[in-house]
């Protein structure tokens, strides 16, 4: 079956987030896409509304095995169902998380540039932000371990949020330095909350490592976020999954899950996520080769009409990140400016650290069409 990714559908009339914006705008911000879920997720939310009745719910089996068969399958990772707890979304999990392991005041460790949201899961649970800033060389990223050391032995420090793969910068980490991280965490008594809510969208022939399949050591002090919402773009139906092998680790996260009231699925979480992970793998298998074919795009579209601006090379996530340090060391006015001036709305790289202060983010998860315009909006909003 052949899956279309180029039709343009009108979000503006969705009360989308990330399309509320003026008429001339174009938001290529957010990161969710533009495409229709795939058709068979949506034959299985059409049977659960016909049936009309939408009372509280359980989480079945079904629901576990979908998650279980689909890490096993994919990406050789072993879940056992006890491991799985559901929650509403990976961001209210890492919410969870800070509140429930760590105490006022205590430093939580990011590899930044990373997800802005982290910075506010930490902030406003009382915590401190640690930034321990990925070493940029070459148009590439690796890990500062000797920086990440200092960080994680502070004895303030009690958690680290790990973006794996890596939001904004698009790196897939290979499984030596995610063994190499849990080394160290363990050795000072940190616990790692990976967030790996990106792993499914990586480039065709590539995939990402878990964290806690690295190591028996990465398995006991982690806590794995995960979800069919990024891949099959189901945000808004409020359906994630945090996997913990520890047993008093995961009993913690039950209680912060459950305490919080974000571990009880709506009418759609489930049977959403079950029908993604049972029936949607032909649709990723083109959505994946379609991103692929978009990066090429602007990659290609960069280099022949934006020679001041790189872009990074990237492995994973449907986002590119921008080096626009030849034009600007603000990126926060320089966004702005390309809005002003385009109706192009970038995320601004300062958003992700004091390390992302040159740089923009642009997602590339969209028709054509649309990622045409806003390269096109780009170019011609840049001063030469």
């Amino acid at each position: 079956m052949k899956y279309d990714f180029d039709t343009i559908y009108d979000r503006r009339r969705s009360d989308a987030g990330k399309w509320a914006v003026g008429p001339d705008e174009l938001p290529m911000w957010v990161a969710d896409m533009d495409f229709k879920t795939a058709p068979e997720v949506i034959s299985a939310m059409q049977e659960r509304l016909d049936h009309g009745i939408f009372g509280y719910g359980d989480v079945p089996d079904e629901w576990y095995q979908a998650y279980i068969s689909w890490w096993k399958r994919r990406h050789g990772l072993e879940i056992k169902k006890e491991w799985l707890v559901f929650c509403t979304g990976v961001v209210p999990a890492i919410s969870s998380a800070v509140r429930k392991l760590t105490s006022p005041n205590e430093n939580v460790v990011i590899q930044t540039p990373v997800y802005n949201i982290f910075f506010n899961s930490i902030i406003n649970n009382g915590c401190r932000v640690l930034e321990s800033p990925l070493v940029y060389e070459n148009g590439g990223y690796s890990t500062d371990f000797e920086d990440l050391e200092k960080k994680l032995s502070d004895p303030q420090t009690s958690l680290m949020i790990l973006c794996n793969p890596h939001n904004p910068v698009g790196k897939i980490w290979p499984a030596e330095e995610l063994a190499k991280i849990a080394e160290l965490a363990d050795k000072y008594h940190v616990t790692v909350i990976s967030d790996e809510i990106h792993c499914d969208i990586t480039e065709p022939g590539k995939d990402y490592v878990p964290f806690a399949s690295v190591s028996e050591t990465a398995a006991r002090i982690s806590v794995t976020c995960i979800s069919p919402t990024k891949c099959f773009n189901l945000a808004g139906l409020q359906t994630a999954a945090v996997c913990v092998p520890d047993k008093f680790l995961r009993h913690k996260m039950w209680r912060a899950l459950n305490t919080d009231e974000v571990a009880e699925p709506n009418s759609f979480a489930v049977c959403a996520a079950v029908a993604a992970f049972n029936e949607g793998e032909a649709w990723l298998t083109q959505l994946r080769e379609y991103i692929s074919e978009n990066r090429r795009f602007t990659e290609s579209f960069i280099k022949e009409k934006l020679l001041e601006i790189k872009m990074i090379k990237a492995e994973a996530t449907y986002l590119a990140w921008l080096d626009i340090s030849a034009l600007s060391t603000d990126s926060e006015e320089f966004a702005e400016s390309i809005r002003r001036k385009s109706g192009l709305y970038l995320s601004a790289g300062a958003h992700y650290g004091e390390s992302g202060k040159s740089f923009l983010r642009l997602n590339m998860a969209c028709p054509r069409g649309i990622l045409k315009d806003g390269l096109e909006r780009l170019y011609n909003s840049i001063d030469r």
